[in-house]
């Protein structure tokens, strides 16, 4: 039995559009991978390029695209040393918003080289404003959103070091 070249290739197309599918629905956070790693919580230290200083972040992550949309607009408030940490595809420009957000926020924008790029302060919105007018550009594959000032007050500036540490909250895995 001879096989059909012509069925061949077109299977093999069809394969190939299938995974290039997969792949891009996957990159899109439509779902994630079984096999991963938990990436629901984490530890993010960020250590100061001039002192060697290390401040410790215990963060939920946003890693798929409805969780990074939602961010920390269903919670009330944010303690000092909580954050939430965000995960994008690749290195990008970004825009943060305060969208149904309750209380202000530092956004320090992480670089695929694993320092901060940026750091901005942003304001909760007034009575009746809509949080979408207030925005934050940067560039990052990651971005770290603290409560306002927590940045200022702890050094977090352009150039510091940032690590992770995924599956866990304990502060002990943060290096000093």
């Amino acid at each position: 039995m001879q096989l059909d070249r012509t069925r061949v290739g077109s299977v093999a197309v069809v394969l190939v559009v299938v995974a290039l599918g997969g792949f891009a629905a996957y990159q899109a956070g439509a779902f994630a991978l079984p096999w991963g790693a938990d990436h629901d919580v984490g530890v993010v230290a960020v250590t100061d390029a001039e002192t060697g200083a290390s401040t410790c972040v215990v963060v939920e992550v946003a890693d798929q695209r409805p969780e990074r949309i939602t961010g920390l607009s269903e919670h009330e408030s944010l303690a000092n040393g909580s954050g939430m940490w965000f995960v994008h595809p690749r290195e990008e420009n970004v825009t943060y918003v305060m969208r149904n957000m309750d209380f202000p926020l530092d956004v320090v924008y992480v670089g695929a080289d694993g320092r901060v790029n940026s750091v901005t302060s942003l304001r909760a919105p007034d009575e009746g404003e809509d949080g979408e007018s207030i925005r934050a550009p940067g560039r990052a594959k990651w971005v770290l959103e603290v409560p306002r000032g927590y940045a200022a007050a702890n050094g977090i500036d352009a150039g510091d070091r940032v690590n992770v540490t995924y599956g866990t909250t304990d502060r002990g895995d943060c290096p000093t």
